[in-house]
């Protein structure tokens, strides 16, 4: 186990997961996967596709339980067969796609007041009064888009970058235990996904937040967070301290995967997304 020392946010015990289980489909998803990620871990993820890193963030988020014998505990808890809603009091998320994480058809203020929401199954609305607005007007100035000006505006109306950037105040403004971040820059242009990772980073740090953050690119991994995980094949193959990544670049981590899976990486989409972020 790799990250700060503290009191442990999450841990996953022998967890596997296979899919169209004895089908000429069969997937075997997550293989015996072992992880404990303490408080303020900010774990970024990496791995080819198929890796098993989409289905480890479903696991921790309750979208579907893993397979018998396998645990998920948050702050020691086991809510390993706890319903997907209720996990989301404890778990939030920001989707690849910004459009996932929003209502278009609702003001940023009734998007707010329903991430207040989340993790309940039924209840009355909370009220957007003044101490409410007052409230999301604070947690909007700090990411510095203008956005607590506009709070009466619809979501469809914004830019990508400025929803993705909701969608996280979104994610954090009650502050989870557990924060899952799913490639939620993917589908950013460059200079728009920077401004994004640099909220996420100020956020997270701000808010001391146990992450994970899943990515395809190899450079981001080892520029963010205090803890790098490298998946292959559904396991774990490399667990990296903050130190050891550091010393790490891009060329090195390809090394390190080499020697850990016994194979070549050769996933193109992820050396050339460190290519072009190195340009």
């Amino acid at each position: 186990m790799s990250g700060l020392e503290g009191k442990s946010t999450l841990e996953l015990k022998d967890i596997q997961k296979v899919f169209n289980r004895n089908t000429v489909d069969e997937v075997n998803a997550l293989n015996e996967v072992n992880l404990q990620v303490n408080e303020r871990d900010f774990v970024t993820i990496i791995g080819s596709n198929g890796a098993g890193k989409s289905s480890l963030l479903n696991i921790v988020a309750g979208v579907f339980p893993p397979e018998r014998g396998g645990k998920v505990l948050i702050h020691g808890h086991d809510v390993t067969r706890m319903e997907e809603f209720k996990h989301a009091r404890y778990v939030a998320r920001v989707w690849q796609e910004p459009e996932v994480g929003t209502a278009a058809n609702l003001t940023i203020e009734e998007n707010l007041s329903l991430a207040l929401l989340r993790g309940w199954r039924r209840g009355p609305r909370i009220a957007i009064n003044k101490k409410r607005r007052n409230q999301f007007a604070e947690a909007l100035s700090q990411i510095g888009l203008g956005l607590e000006d506009r709070m009466g505006t619809q979501v469809g109306t914004l830019s990508g970058g400025q929803r993705q950037a909701l969608a996280l105040v979104m994610a954090t403004i009650s502050t989870p235990s557990i924060l899952l971040l799913d490639e939620h820059i993917a589908t950013l242009d460059p200079n728009t996904a920077q401004v994004v990772l640099e909220l996420t980073d100020m956020i997270v740090k701000r808010d001391q937040m146990s992450t994970l953050m899943v990515t395809h690119n190899m450079d981001l991994a080892l520029r963010y967070g205090n803890r790098l995980v490298m998946m292959h094949k559904g396991k774990i193959i490399l667990d990296l301290s903050e130190s050891e990544k550091n010393r790490l670049s891009v060329s090195d981590l390809v090394s390190a995967f080499t020697r850990a899976a016994g194979e070549e990486f050769t996933d193109d989409n992820v050396l050339l997304s460190d290519a072009e972020s190195a340009t």
